[in-house]
């Protein structure tokens, strides 16, 4: 059983979000303290929240609910692009970590976005 793999573990999209995710993680522990509790709280929330709503539609017996699911990851990816933002107007992250982070989530939203145009919908 430890090789086995679910179908949502095959897609290149959910590797990457749970990369995105690691990194928001690392760099969040970072935060000034009165920053970690509002701002990094949401943010590793809403980066956790795509690669679980990934995992939670692909086992959805329907394709309305795969759709459905893959939707709240796109509007979780989409969350954080203001943090992203917001993190570096605070001096919580350089202007590099911004725009790799930016982009990072840009391509997120890209490959969410097909995933649930790919889904039929009836």
């Amino acid at each position: 059983m430890r090789n086995y793999r679910f179908d949502f573990e095959k897609l290149d999209v959910y590797e990457k979000t749970l990369d995105f995710a690691n990194k928001v993680f690392n760099i969040t522990k970072k935060f000034d303290r009165e920053i970690q509790y509002s701002l990094g709280d949401q943010f590793r929330r809403a980066s956790l929240s795509i690669c679980n709503n990934i995992a939670e539609g692909s086992g959805r017996p329907s394709q309305n609910a795969k759709r459905q699911f893959y939707g709240y990851a796109l509007d979780s990816a989409r969350e954080c692009i203001p943090m992203i933002t917001l993190s570096q107007m605070q001096n919580q992250i350089t202007k590099q970590d911004e725009e790799a982070l930016r982009d990072e989530c840009i391509s997120i939203c890209n490959m969410t976005g097909k995933l649930k145009m790919s889904t039929k919908h009836p």
